[in-house]
């Protein structure tokens, strides 16, 4: 069964971060996918991730400084279904190449956009990384010990959740509609609007009491003992996530607790039941404690490395890892129909080729 995006042909014009990965995911469910680096500057992340945030797309070097190769990057946006690009507000319009040009020659044309302030603002012309697009939503602020600074959850919400899926939600929400209409739509997606939106459920909390700005006091922040991560007797860690009250009573039988002397919502007694829940993690090693809660409601699970986690049994019955040169996550998500995932590596090919590449 051909894949979903299948015949959807996007012009990707290689960067940094969510541009990239966006690029990737549209690759992945199928789009033909020209990914256009800078002539003889070579792309971006070649030499760290591109051997897996590259996979599925054709790449073309160009030189957008040349009339020449811009008039063929015009002509390829003629034929393209969508165009996605990642630079600060005003360089595509500067070399020509922005969302008013594109139109005129194709109406029907999706033009994605992605920033970490937006392409609006006070601060959108002013530069940044995912750490600070997210300082600025309020997400960051929750996130880490609560006698410490915030720890930035690597570059996973700002970046590729509030960057690039958000980028690739608005692509392809405009890709529906330009089907009905024959008009394109710009999609302006800001990491600080993404991840403002992917922390909806802590204002809502917050407005009903339910949560602080206390940080590492929360329910869902590690101040509830009940979910949050320990350390056990091997330096290995394990999660627990026993929220329900079924899982929670799970949880104190296999640690050996009676339900009446650890009463799950009592906030003021969690220091104290997070500690003894430490104490007993850490008499015994990861795996043993794995072993001892299979088969339970508990919710306690191994924290596993990147290396463990590809060779997880669960992961390797979904085929959640693939090894293509590389050991790397497959393509998610999955469609009725589909084989195995598969990620395909493409040669990079001439500006001159590229021309016939939507025929």
């Amino acid at each position: 069964m051909t894949p979903p995006l299948s015949g959807v042909r996007i012009l990707e014009f290689d960067g940094l971060g969510p541009v990239t990965f966006a690029g990737m995911m549209l690759a992945d469910l199928g789009a033909e996918v020209l990914r256009l680096t800078r002539a003889g500057g070579g792309g971006v992340f070649d030499d760290v991730g591109g051997a897996i945030l590259h996979r599925g797309r054709t790449t073309v070097a160009v030189d957008l400084k040349s009339d020449a190769d811009r008039d063929r990057v015009l002509a390829l946006a003629a034929g393209a279904d969508a165009v996605i690009e990642g630079f600060r507000p005003g360089v595509m319009e500067r070399l020509g190449l922005g969302p008013d040009v594109l139109a005129a020659r194709n109406p029907a044309l999706v033009y994605g956009r992605v920033t970490g302030w937006g392409q609006t603002g006070p601060l959108a012309d002013q530069v940044g990384h995912d750490i600070n697009y997210i300082a600025l939503t309020g997400a960051l602020h929750a996130m880490g010990e609560p006698d410490r600074p915030p720890r930035p959850p690597l570059n996973l919400v700002g970046d590729y959740g509030g960057g690039a899926m958000m980028l690739v939600t608005g692509v392809l929400a405009a890709l529906i509609q330009a089907r009905q209409t024959g008009r394109g739509r710009v999609v302006d997606a800001a990491m600080t609007d993404g991840t403002a939106l992917l922390a909806a459920l802590f204002p809502a909390l917050q407005a009903r009491g339910l949560w602080s700005d206390r940080r590492g006091e929360n329910l869902l922040d590690g101040g509830a003992p009940f979910y949050r991560c320990y350390g056990c007797r091997d330096g290995r860690f394990v999660a627990v996530g026993a929220l329900e009250p079924r899982f929670y009573a799970a949880l104190l039988a296999g640690l050996g607790i009676a339900a009446d002397e650890a009463p799950q919502h009592d906030m003021a007694g969690w220091p104290a039941l997070h500690d003894r829940f430490a104490a007993l993690f850490a008499t015994r090693d990861r795996d043993d404690w794995v072993t001892h809660f299979a088969g339970t409601e508990a919710c306690v699970t191994p924290v596993l490395t990147f290396g463990e986690a590809a060779d997880h049994p669960h992961n390797r019955a979904r085929q959640t890892h693939v090894s293509a040169g590389i050991v790397q996550p497959a393509p998610a998500p999955r469609f009725d129909g589909q084989a195995a995932p598969a990620t395909a590596d493409r040669p990079a090919i001439s500006l001159d080729d590229a021309l016939n590449f939507w025929a």
